[in-house]
């Protein structure tokens, strides 16, 4: 019996719940036992030829298993109900905290890993905490209890059958400690395995491209083989605590019988066999919750690793109020990536006047798109500050500061579903009009009203039925209905044409603006441009 002090910890949401999957337990054990004492008493009446004693006795055994019908259900109701309960809360805490964790931390780690943990992690702790640990309670209180009664009806059958039940319930725990750690292997190749198969449809046409499909495949099936091969490892262990359980379960039921004959009596014989069935049964019940509740337990880790991530950036800003002339200083910004062997932008200072717009230009690497994180606080500065209308940007929480800026980056990601459903990402509470006045500002509008059902189209996944230039128009779409008083365009004209970029002007104008861009074009709509080369201003135009 696993049971982990971190998983306990999660439970402390889901308390309720799973007391109440306890109580109904303990209340189908208590139904179970009291058929079996009412059948061995009607068997010791048989024997003894009181024949209505017995039909009465039966009669309340038909009794006891309509009541334990309506238990059943109540428990198996109440399990679905602490299962989704359990799933809900922890997906969205871990949802939560992956929005804390920011993008910085999703560059560190494989998505498939995360999507592992989100879905079949969190899925396999919906019988962990229904069905497992309201049975590890049952399992040790039941048969102390029966136990203890039986001593009352035959010392030397309940003396055998005590054993017994601390034989089942200890022996098997030597291979705990090696079944976790297997487990925990199984499910690290497992993620892995989950990982690269997503890796592996995200760009399938790449591979298709480069004729590596066949390659990348075969490949694949080797490690699901070797997953094959670790899970069977895992198995045998498992088998083997089951057959030493199943044992002690037979072999102890059969020798308690035998001793509880040298009582001499029918009742005695009669209440210990039947009630040693009912101290086994919880035993029996455990091993079914344990193997439908093993995956949440050797998914612990993922869960436990990504709970524990720290944010890349502290939210420990107090000012709630966006500044109301937001011009923007990088004021001496040097910025090293975690294990670069040197800064990515180094001694940085300029500075994008309130409704002006700044270009950043430069080679690739240059830094440009690093200075766009640092502003939206995706990291910090290792010196120097980036302040918005004289207001350092970690002044400001982070809710506030991300709702004033805007940004439109050259990798538009849009989600499957309808295309307003993606516009009022950036404000839920828009209303149809508003929707169509930032599209007709993007020079959206007319394709969407082209689709089959115009706003409520839904897009495929990532946008794909749509071309680049209409993802990144409707990106725009998007930024403009958050209405931010900055604006961030990383390469955000990479797929437009002459048209939306003169609607750019236009939403460009009163706002203050950082535009990266390489377009001589796009340049030319710039008040200032700020060429960096290795992470260091080159110089600034006017």
């Amino acid at each position: 019996m696993i049971v982990h002090r971190r998983l306990l910890q999660l439970a402390g949401t889901v308390k309720g719940p799973i007391a109440a999957c306890v109580g109904l337990g303990l209340a189908v054990s208590a139904a179970y036992v009291a058929q079996a004492v009412l059948l061995a008493a009607a068997l010791a009446a048989l024997v003894a030829g009181d024949v209505p004693a017995a039909v009465r006795l039966l009669l309340w055994s038909l009794a006891v298993i309509v009541v334990r019908a309506a238990l059943l259900w109540a428990r198996e109701a109440v399990a679905a109900w602490a299962g989704a309960l359990v799933r809900a809360r922890l997906r969205d805490r871990l949802i939560v905290h992956l929005g804390r964790l920011g993008p910085a931390h999703l560059t560190g780690t494989r998505t498939g890993h995360v999507q592992t943990t989100l879905v079949d992690g969190v899925e396999g702790l919906d019988p962990y905490f229904s069905r497992y640990l309201p049975q590890v309670v049952v399992t040790f209180c039941v048969p102390i209890a029966l136990v203890g009664w039986l001593f009352t009806v035959s010392v030397a059958g309940a003396t055998v059958l005590a054993a017994a039940v601390a034989g089942v319930l200890t022996i098997p725990r030597f291979w705990d400690a090696t079944l976790l750690r297997r487990g925990r292997g199984r499910w690290a190749a497992f993620a892995a395995l989950a990982s690269d198969y997503l890796e592996a449809m995200q760009g399938m046409a790449t591979l298709r491209a480069f004729g590596a499909a066949g390659t990348l495949g075969g490949r694949l099936a080797g490690r699901a083989h070797d997953l094959y091969l670790t899970t069977m490892r895992q198995l045998r262990i498992s088998l083997v605590e089951t057959g030493i359980s199943a044992f002690f379960v037979q072999a102890g039921t059969a020798a308690a019988v035998l001793a509880a004959t040298t009582a001499g009596s029918a009742w005695a014989v009669f209440a210990v066999l039947l009630a040693a069935a009912e101290c086994f049964r919880p035993v029996k019940s455990l091993s079914d919750a344990w193997h439908a509740g093993y995956l949440g337990i050797t998914a612990v880790d993922g869960i436990e690793e990504l709970l524990a991530a720290s944010p890349a950036v502290a939210d420990r800003g107090t000012r709630r109020d966006f500044p109301e002339a937001p011009a923007i200083a990088f004021e001496q910004v040097t910025f090293t990536y975690p294990g670069a062997p040197r800064p990515a932008v180094r001694d940085v200072a300029f500075t994008v006047p309130a409704g002006r717009t700044v270009a950043l230009v430069g080679p690739s690497g240059a830094g440009k798109s690093t200075l766009a994180a640092l502003l939206h606080r995706h990291h910090d500065p290792d010196r120097g500050r980036i302040t918005i209308g004289g207001t350092d940007v970690r002044d400001l929480t982070l809710d506030t500061l991300r709702g004033g800026v805007a940004v439109v980056a050259q990798d538009t990601y849009l989600f499957h579903g309808t295309v307003a459903e993606n516009l009022r990402l950036a404000r839920p509470e828009a209303t149809d009009e508003e929707l169509v006045a930032a599209a007709r500002l993007a020079a959206a509008h007319d394709f969407i009203a082209e689709l089959p059902d115009g706003y409520g189209t839904r897009l495929g996944e990532r946008g794909a039925t749509l071309s680049g230039g209409q993802r990144q128009r409707l990106a725009i779409a998007r930024a403009l209905l958050a209405d931010a008083p900055v604006l961030v365009l990383d390469e955000a004209t990479s797929h437009v044409d002459a048209r939306t970029e003169q609607a750019l002007s236009e939403v460009r104008r009163g706002r203050t603006c950082l535009m990266i861009a390489h377009r001589p074009d796009t340049i030319r709509q710039a008040d200032h441009v700020v060429t960096l080369e290795n992470g260091t201003v080159l110089e600034t135009v006017a």
